[in-house]
């Protein structure tokens, strides 16, 4: 799936990025998925919750893969 900041976004959250697309319900589970290590960044493990997502980063969770664009 692909996800299209806006023009005048230079980032989103980490947190932020899997509510907007619904891998969850909201700030709490996003939070607990990144705590549990559930969350890749570029193929590497995220642990940060806030973690800055920009244009061209990858996000996997589960067998859902986020394309920032």
């Amino acid at each position: 799936m692909e996800f299209e900041l806006r023009e005048e976004q230079e980032f989103i959250t980490l947190i932020q990025l899997l509510k907007a697309v619904g891998v969850s319900y909201n700030g709490a589970e996003a939070q607990r998925m990144v705590v549990e290590g559930l969350v890749y960044l570029n193929g590497e493990l995220e642990s940060r919750k806030r973690a800055k997502i920009r244009r061209g980063d990858v996000v996997k969770v589960f067998d859902k893969e986020i394309i920032v664009r």
